[in-house]
């Protein structure tokens, strides 16, 4: 596949409710929107990083930058065999994996449209519906919360998972598991504690939480493997897993026993895949983290959602959850079973509203001779 041409547009959306976490609040996205022409077949991909350096490193910005100036430039008018050789042309550009992910994401579904498959099934994925959990950001008080969840679990969401932090963990997971006492519930701390909290997040324990994701620093896997040892409960790593070694490493040092896959953090579809193969082969669950994304980014991780390694109900909702309008047709919905159903036309399986796409872009850059 030759890839003829890129263009890298900023689009603005806003949340139909803020959404907080232990590093932030946030309602207006700003959201980095890539498409690839592959032998005259056009592909969507979706650059997750947020507006500020929160979760990880990158942001809205940056990855605006290191596209323009770097990956773009490098490898527009290159050919590859295939997009899973595509990191093969990024080995000097060290880091930037969300800004990475966007590029390569569409090259896959380029190519899933040129071979006229799903991109589930390019990637190697069997399942016909997934399995979707929902997560909630950090509310006022627990009553809030509790009222959230309700609604949530009409929506028939298979898992519910609670933003915590310092101050407003405790009573707020103990009201939804005493109102809820027999639902799958996890909670996501973003690395807000440290190893000497280790005692209070002992007494989260009495919960019978499915999991507790990324409780300690960002970017310290050894910290975990610490406190997993003083835990019944599974620890979840995210933030600090972005490729498939750091995911060994974190399962050889017991940092964890369960692992949060998300696209951009990991730098796209082929080191995802790689690493849902590792896990599963150590037998360790994977499941995919959202990132606030549109509909291309949500569509996105359906398709990853579909190989085999991922077990555990992840954070692909349903549209309507986040956006007055979504940005491609029809909408992500989820079935009163709590999945969602993975299309079957080539590609993504969605349609890209062009029009609002547009009426939405504030910039835009384009690399090669070839305009869609």
């Amino acid at each position: 596949m030759k890839i003829e041409f890129i263009e890298l547009r900023e689009i603005q959306l806003r949340l139909k409710a803020p959404f907080e976490t232990s590093f932030g609040t946030m309602q207006n996205r700003r959201i980095l929107l890539v498409e690839v022409i592959a032998d005259g077949v056009s592909g969507w991909g979706e650059v997750t990083a947020g507006e500020t350096p929160g979760y990880n490193p990158e942001t809205t910005d940056t990855a605006w930058h290191v596209i323009s100036d770097f990956l773009a430039p490098c490898v527009v008018g290159r050919s590859v065999a295939e997009a899973a050789d595509f990191p093969v042309l990024l080995t000097q550009i060290r880091g930037h994996e969300m800004a990475k992910s966007g590029v390569e994401n569409a090259l896959w579904d380029a190519e899933a449209r040129l071979k006229g498959v799903p991109l589930g099934k390019l990637l190697g994925g069997t399942l016909d519906e997934i399995a979707c959990g929902v997560s909630l950001g950090i509310r006022e008080n627990p009553e809030s919360l509790v009222r959230k969840v309700e609604e949530e679990l009409g929506s028939g969401y298979q898992r519910i998972k609670l933003k915590i932090k310092p101050g407003k963990d405790y009573e707020f997971v103990r009201a939804v598991r005493k109102n809820f006492p027999d639902i799958l519930l996890s909670v996501d701390a973003n690395s807000a504690y440290r190893l000497e909290d280790a005692d209070h997040l002992k007494a989260l324990e009495e919960f019978k939480l499915l999991m507790m994701e990324q409780p300690l620093n960002w970017d310290d896997i050894y910290a975990h493997s610490k406190l997993q040892a003083q835990l019944q409960t599974a620890i979840c790593l995210d933030e600090c897993i972005h490729n498939t070694r750091h995911a060994i490493a974190a399962l050889e040092l017991k940092a964890c026993r369960i692992i949060n896959i998300k696209l951009g953090r990991v730098g796209g579809h082929t080191e995802a895949r790689e690493m849902q193969q590792a896990c599963r082969e150590r037998g360790i669950p994977v499941w995919c983290g959202g990132m606030l994304e549109s509909g291309i980014g949500r569509a996105h991780n359906i398709a990853m959602s579909t190989l085999p390694g991922f077990t555990l109900p992840g954070d692909v909702s349903a549209s309507r959850r986040y956006w007055d309008e979504d940005i491609i047709e029809p909408a992500v919905e989820v079935t009163t079973r709590g999945t969602i159903r993975v299309p079957k036309s080539p590609g993504l399986g969605f349609a890209v509203k062009r029009d609002l796409i547009e009426r939405v872009t504030v910039r835009r850059n384009r690399w090669g001779a070839r305009q869609p």
